[in-house]
C-alpha cells in the first residue's frame, strides 16, 4: 500500500473540483462529485444517541482544524470517469458534512456566489429529492442566522414538505444546525477552508487494484453512521501527530490486511466495523492491564480510549501503538491459515490429542462478536478469562520465531488448566476483596507462554494452589513423558478442570479408572463412596459439601475434588481423595451393576453387625440424596453426626431445608417455619437430636416423651433409628390425640 500511498495527493474540497487526474492516460479536471444511487443515504444527522456522540467529536475536530490547528481527515476512495465524473466509493459521508460545512460558510460570510460556483458541483442522486434539495440549498437559500436553520429551511417556498421524508435530506437538516451551533462564533472560516485547514488524501481506485470484493467491503462498513469511520478518522490525525509515516502505514494496513483479516467474520450483511470497534477496545484493555491499571470506572467511549493510550499527550503512547499494530498483525501473519484454522489446530471443545480443551473453541472470532457485551444478570459476553487465554494466544503469535507449537500447546494448557482454577482470583475491581489482579496476571501469563516458567513469585496473580500443582506436574512429567496424554486426559475431564490433585501423581492407572467410575450414575458412584467412609468436606464450620447424583448439579464435585484453603484445613480433601482412591482401586472398569452391588453389599453387612453409621441411613433412605447442591448442615458441630439438616440451596438453612430423619417419617408435618427441624402436629412437635427423638409441648416446650437411640462407644446407632420411629409413631399420635 505505501506505494499506492505515493500516488494520493492531499486536497481541500474546495481544490479539488480544479484538481487533474490521470484517466486512461490522459489527463483529466474533475468536474463534479456525485453520490451514486448505491450509496446509502446521508447519515451523519440522524437523531440517534450514537450518531450525536459521534456528530459532536467529529465537528469538534473540525472546529479545532479551522480555528487553530490544520487536520488533514481520512482517506477518500473513489473512481473519475473521462469525463471527470467522480463517483466517491469510500468517503461519502465526510464529503457530505465538508460540503455542508463550505455551503454554511458561504452563507454566512457572504462569499460572491462565483468563488463558490464550484458547491453545485456536488450532487446526491441516491434520490431525486435529494439532488434537488443540494442544489436549492446553494443557489435559493438565503439564512436569517436568526432562527433554528433547519426550521427556516422547511418553511422555504421551495421546500415541499414530503422532503422530510428523505432520510438524507432530515439528516442534513440537523447537521446544518450542528454546524451551525458549533461556528456560529468563529470567524473567517471560508478564508480558512480555502487556505487548506482541512484536507484530505484521495485516491483513485485504479491506482490501488482493487477487486470488487474489496469494492463491497469499503461500501459495507454497516450501520447508517459508523463509530469506526470516524474513529479511524480520528486515529489517523492522533498518530500522525506523533509519526506521520507511521499513521500512513497504520492506515495502510486498516485498509487492506486488517480488512481482509476481520472480512472473515464480517456479519451477513458484510459489516466489519463492529467487529474491529471490538478488537479495538480488547487492545485498549490489555494496555490498560499492562500499564497496571483497570478499565473499570474509566470511560469506555473509543475517542477517549484513543485519547489516553494513542495521542501525543499519553506517556506510552509509542509503546502503546507498537502494541496496538502488533496485536492486528500477528493474525495476519498466519500464512494460507486464517485465525480460526490456526487456533483449531490447538484448541479443542473436547479431550483430543494434542489440543487444549477449552469452551470456547475459536476465542478470536468470539472476542470480536462479544466483546464489551454485557448480558442480563451484569455478567461479561467476553468474560476475564477469555482475555486472559485470548491474550495468552496472541503473546505466542507476537513470539512464535522463538516459540514451538509444541511448547505452545503445552504452554497454553498450563494458562487454562491456572485460568480454570482461579475463579476467585480473576478480578479487575478494586471494589472485590481480591482486588485488580489482572496486571499480575498477564505479566504471569506472558512469562509462561514465552519461557514455560511458572512464577509464583509475581504477587496477586493466579490461584497459588494451582500454581504449585502446575509446578509439580511439569518436573514429573520430564520423567514421565510416556504417560503425559493419560494426565492431559484427565486434566480435561469436566470434573477436573485441570486440577488432578483429587487423584494425584502417584498412581496412574487410576486415571482411566476416573473416567471409567464417572461414566456411571452419580448417584451411585456417590453411594458408593459412602461405603467406603463419609468423605464430606467443609465449608464453614457447620456447613458440608457432599457430591450430588443429579448431573445438573455438577459444581457440587467440581467443589470436592478442588483444593482450597477451606478443604484442605482439617485434612477433608485429603479424606475425600483417600476414599475416592480406595473406591477406585477396587475395579479397573466401572459399571452401575458392580456400584449397586458394593452398596447392596455394604448395608447388608451394617444390618448383620446391627451398626448404623450416617453412611448407612445416607445410602439406604433416599431423602438423604436430594439431587441438589450436596450441601448439608450441622447446626451443633458434625461430631453430632445424627443432627443435620439438608440444603436445598447453596449457602444457608432455609424454609426448604429438612431434617432427612424426620421428612422420612412424616414430610406431610415437616415445618418449613422451623426450616425442616420438626415434625409438628396438633399439640406436640417431634425434634431429632444425636442419641434420641424428642417430643415437646407446642404450648410451653416442655419435654413429653423421648425416643432413646442405642448407640456404641464410638457414637454409632446400632439400632434402626428410622425404623424405630415408625414403629413407634402410633404411640406419638396418641400423646398428640390425649390431653396433655
Amino acid at each position: 500500500m505505501n506505494g499506492d500511498l505515493q500516488t494520493a495527493k492531499l486536497h481541500t474540497f474546495i481544490d479539488i473540483f480544479s484538481a487533474e487526474f490521470s484517466i486512461e492516460d490522459e489527463k483529466v479536471q474533475l468536474s463534479e462529485i456525485v453520490i451514486p444511487k448505491i450509496q446509502r443515504d446521508y447519515a451523519q444527522g440522524r437523531n440517534e444517541a450514537d450518531v450525536f456522540r459521534v456528530r459532536k467529536r467529529f465537528l469538534a475536530a473540525l472546529k479545532e482544524a479551522v480555528v487553530s490547528q490544520n487536520t488533514t481527515l481520512d482517506f477518500v476512495y473513489g473512481d473519475i470517469d473521462e469525463n471527470g465524473r467522480m463517483t466517491p466509493l469510500d468517503g461519502q459521508q465526510r464529503l457530505t458534512t465538508l460540503f455542508l460545512l463550505h455551503v454554511y460558510a458561504a452563507k454566512k460570510e457572504g462569499i460572491d456566489s462565483k468563488e463558490c460556483e464550484f458547491l453545485n458541483d456536488f450532487t446526491y442522486e441516491t434520490r431525486y429529492s435529494a439532488t434537488e434539495f443540494c442544489s436549492f440549498l446553494v443557489n435559493e437559500y438565503k439564512p436569517s442566522f436568526e432562527k433554528v436553520l433547519s426550521e427556516e429551511i422547511v418553511d422555504q417556498s421551495w421546500f415541499p414538505l414530503d422532503w422530510q421524508k428523505d432520510p438524507t435530506i432530515s439528516s442534513m437538516l440537523v447537521m446544518l444546525d450542528a454546524i451551525h451551533e458549533c461556528f456560529a462564533d468563529v470567524p473567517n472560516i471560508w478564508y480558512r477552508l480555502k487556505e487548506g485547514a482541512i484536507s484530505f488524501y484521495f485516491l483513485l481506485i485504479k491506482d490501488m487494484g482493487l477487486t470488487d470484493e474489496l469494492y463491497i467491503k469499503m461500501n459495507s462498513r454497516g450501520k447508517p453512521l459508523t463509530q469506526f469511520e470516524h474513529l479511524k478518522a480520528e486515529l489517523e490525525r492522533t498518530i500522525r501527530e506523533i509519526d506521520k509515516d507511521l499513521a500512513e502505514s497504520i492506515m495502510s494496513k486498516i485498509d487492506k490486511e486488517w480488512t481482509d483479516l476481520l472480512w472473515k467474520y464480517r456479519s451477513d450483511d458484510n459489516i466489519i466495523d463492529d467487529e474491529f470497534l471490538r478488537y479495538f477496545h480488547f487492545i485498549c484493555d490489555v494496555v490498560c492491564y499492562q500499564l497496571g491499571g483497570t478499565p473499570q470506572g474509566k470511560s469506555d467511549d473509543e475517542f477517549d480510549l484513543l485519547y489516553e493510550y494513542f495521542s501525543k499527550d499519553s506517556k506510552n503512547a509509542d509503546a502503546n501503538i507498537q502494541k496496538f499494530v502488533s496485536m492486528f498483525d500477528c493474525w495476519c501473519d498466519l500464512g494460507s491459515d486464517s485465525p480460526s484454522e490456526f487456533i483449531g489446530k490447538f484448541v479443542s471443545k473436547e479431550h483430543e490429542t494434542g489440543k487444549v480443551c477449552l469452551n470456547t473453541v475459536d476465542i478470536f472470532e468470539d472476542c470480536l462478536r462479544n466483546y464489551g457485551e454485557v448480558l442480563g444478570n451484569g455478567n461479561r459476553k467476553f468474560p476475564l478469562n477469555g482475555i486472559i487465554l485470548l491474550f495468552a494466544t496472541i503473546t505466542y503469535l507476537q513470539n512464535k520465531d522463538s516459540v514451538t507449537e509444541e511448547e505452545f500447546v503445552r504452554r497454553l494448557r498450563i494458562v487454562n488448566n491456572l485460568v480454570l482454577n482461579s475463579e476467585d482470583e480473576i478480578s479487575d475491581s478494586e471494589n472485590r476483596t481480591s482486588g485488580n489482579r489482572m496486571p499480575a496476571i498477564l505479566q504471569q501469563v506472558e512469562k509462561i507462554i514465552i519461557s514455560g516458567i511458572v512464577d509464583t513469585e509475581i504477587d496477586k496473580a493466579l490461584n497459588a494452589i494451582q500454581l504449585k500443582e502446575e509446578i509439580e506436574k511439569i518436573a514429573w512429567l520430564e520423567n514421565n513423558q510416556d504417560k503425559a496424554e493419560a494426565l492431559f486426559e484427565l486434566e480435561d475431564h469436566e470434573l477436573l478442570q485441570g486440577q488432578i490433585s483429587i487423584v494425584g501423581l502417584d498412581d496412574t492407572s487410576l486415571y482411566p479408572r476416573f473416567k471409567s467410575l464417572f461414566e456411571c450414575d452419580w448417584d451411585l458412584v456417590d453411594c458408593a463412596l459412602m461405603t467406603i467412609g463419609l468423605y464430606a468436606q467443609s465449608e464453614t464450620t457447620k456447613r458440608y459439601q457432599i457430591g450430588s447424583g443429579s448431573r445438573r448439579n455438577i459444581t457440587s464435585w467440581r467443589n470436592l475434588f478442588h483444593k482450597s484453603q477451606s478443604n484442605i484445613s482439617g485434612g477433608h480433601f485429603d479424606n475425600t481423595k483417600k476414599i475416592l482412591c480406595e473406591l477406585l482401586s477396587k475395579n479397573v472398569t466401572f459399571t452401575d451393576d458392580y456400584l449397586k452391588n458394593l452398596i447392596k453389599d455394604y448395608v447388608a453387612l451394617c444390618e448383620s453387625k446391627s451398626e448404623y453409621p450416617l453412611q448407612y441411613y445416607y445410602i439406604k433412605y433416599p431423602h438423604f440424596r436430594p439431587g441438589s447442591h450436596g450441601k448439608y448442615y450441622w447446626a451443633e458441630g458434625i461430631d453430632k453426626i445424627y443432627e443435620l439438616s439438608v440444603l436445598l440451596t447453596k449457602s444457608q438453612p432455609s424454609e426448604s431445608s429438612y431434617q432427612p430423619f424426620l421428612k422420612t417419617i412424616d414430610d406431610e408435618h415437616l415445618s418449613s417455619e422451623y426450616r425442616g427441624r420438626h415434625i409438628i402436629l396438633e399439640n406436640i412437635y417431634i425434634s431429632c437430636v444425636n442419641d434420641a427423638y424428642v417430643v415437646f409441648r407446642n404450648d410451653n416446650d416442655e419435654e413429653v416423651y423421648r425416643i432413646d437411640i442405642s448407640q456404641n462407644d464410638d457414637g454409632i446407632d446400632t439400632e434402626n433409628r428410622l425404623e424405630k420411629l415408625r414403629n413407634l409413631y402410633n404411640d406419638i399420635l396418641a400423646i398428640n390425640n390425649k390431653e396433655i
